[in-house]
């Protein structure tokens, strides 16, 4: 008789992996009493991330249009990180001189960087410049800087302006940059502002970028569709007016959001891509190449703070959880929590999944160990009852959360560390160690103690 063939496993859910990577991290003494919080990257939930953005784009550009998507650097500060992106096919966008250092330490290709900020420095433009790096300028002055640098001769890196479609903001505004007073890249309905971008570019044979970007979070897609049609509009007029295709290349930023209401997806990349095939179609018919920043989307959902419980207590009859993760990681979410709601998950203190009593959830608040009253990442939530000792995590916080450090109280920056499935459990690889008091007190000038009483 002959045996029948052994299947390959399935493939474990994003849930899955999760919940093998906290067992995983308790039992390889990642997390304990002391080293009390830390962070989790899924390396296959990346990986997958990144392939559902090139095949979304794959999907509606005509073949053989030259496509970048970029990661936006800010959302992952973390060479590790950003190496494995770059393995996976991306750029990097960077808008400041350490992101830029971080990309290089990466091994990022400069022909492969994008250079985006409202303040940049001549020293900043004369690096990119010097390494080929493509620079979005912001404004009229940031121009004229780069026309006294560039000169005569046509530059190796490529050029673009960044404009501000003035279409409107999405339900965050910190986070809208097309509205009518961002601080973003030149307003196009602005009296004069349009015939001045014409100009600008029929001066300047080297200008052959236009770059546009709506906000992200709580932007809907069809807000950030309308800011790309208008970038491409005012490509089509630039170019006719000039009577050359000077204009090679859109630049549309990223903005995808995230849903953190739930382990779904959505909205997806092939969402994005199809709405702009049904809204800008000459954007995708091969005349224009195309960049795209995108940051938290490819990394949000990848990510978890875990962090251990030291205290349940009660105050006014209510249960409070005090764990070591807090506004120092959190920020936007203690600060904002309207807009930036996290999904906590529970575990006992071996990693387990916490199960809910008989009497069922208990209403309580888990709190950070920052010294302000409202250090809470989730406030009056219905969760199984926590004591001290249990852990405590915070989903989706991939982005933005490991490499936003807010140093309140001198609290150290936890160590960071990537996981993936393997034949015996779970491998882990270091991505950031976790910050000592030694480097606290050096970063906060304990070299220079004397420094002041000299004086």
């Amino acid at each position: 008789m002959t045996a029948n063939p052994v299947s390959n496993p399935t493939p474990a859910t994003a849930v899955e992996r999760r919940e093998r990577a906290v067992r995983a991290a308790v039992e390889q003494g990642l997390l304990g009493p002391e080293q009390p919080v830390v962070g989790l990257l899924d390396v296959t939930g990346i990986r997958a991330a990144a392939a559902e953005l090139r095949a979304a784009f794959d999907e509606v550009v005509a073949p053989g249009t030259p496509v970048l998507h970029a990661f936006a650097v800010k959302a992952a500060a973390l060479v590790p990180v950003l190496r494995l992106l770059t393995d996976e096919g991306l750029g990097c966008e960077v808008a400041s001189p350490g992101e830029l250092a971080l990309a290089r330490a990466a091994g990022a290709d400069p022909g492969r960087i994008v250079l985006d900020s409202p303040a940049k420095t001549p020293a900043e433009l004369r690096e990119a410049l010097d390494l080929g790096i493509a620079v979005n300028a912001d404004n009229p002055q940031e121009l004229a800087r780069l026309d006294a640098l560039v000169g005569a001769a046509f530059p190796r890196s490529p050029l673009g302006l960044r404009v501000n479609p003035q279409v409107g903001g999405g339900s965050i505004d910190a986070l809208s940059t097309a509205t009518a007073t961002s601080k973003f890249g030149v307003a196009l309905r602005d009296v004069g502002a349009r015939d001045w971008v014409v100009r600008a570019f029929a001066e300047r044979p080297w200008l052959t970028r236009l770059h546009a970007h709506v906000g992200s979070q709580g932007c809907p897609l069809e807000l950030m569709a309308a800011g790309v049609q208008a970038a491409y509009e005012l490509a089509e007029e630039i170019n006719e007016t000039i009577g050359r295709r000077q204009i090679d290349t859109l630049d549309i930023g990223g903005g995808l959001p995230v849903n953190f209401t739930s382990d779904e997806i959505t909205p997806s990349y092939r969402e994005y891509a199809r709405l702009l095939r049904a809204t800008v179609p000459g954007l995708l018919d091969g005349r224009y190449g195309l960049v795209t920043e995108f940051g938290r989307s490819l990394l949000a959902k990848s990510g978890v703070v875990l962090a251990r419980v030291e205290y349940a207590k009660s105050a006014g009859g209510r249960p409070i959880a005090v764990t070591h993760a807090g506004a120092q990681l959190a920020t936007r979410t203690v600060f904002a929590p309207t807009s930036w709601p996290l999904r906590v998950a529970t575990y006992d203190a071996d990693g387990r999944p916490k199960r809910t009593g008989p009497d069922g959830p208990v209403t309580q608040d888990i709190a950070g160990p920052c010294c302000f009253a409202g250090d809470l990442v989730a406030e009056n939530r219905a969760l199984p009852e926590l004591a001290a000792g249990d852990l405590v995590a915070l989903l989706d916080t991939g982005a933005y959360y490991f490499s936003n450090h807010f140093a309140y109280n001198s609290l150290p920056r936890p160590g960071v560390y990537g996981f993936a499935p393997s034949t015996d459990g779970v491998r882990f690889a270091e991505v950031r160690k976790p910050q000592t008091v030694a480097e606290i007190v050096a970063e906060s000038g304990g070299a220079e103690a004397e420094g002041l009483t000299a004086l």
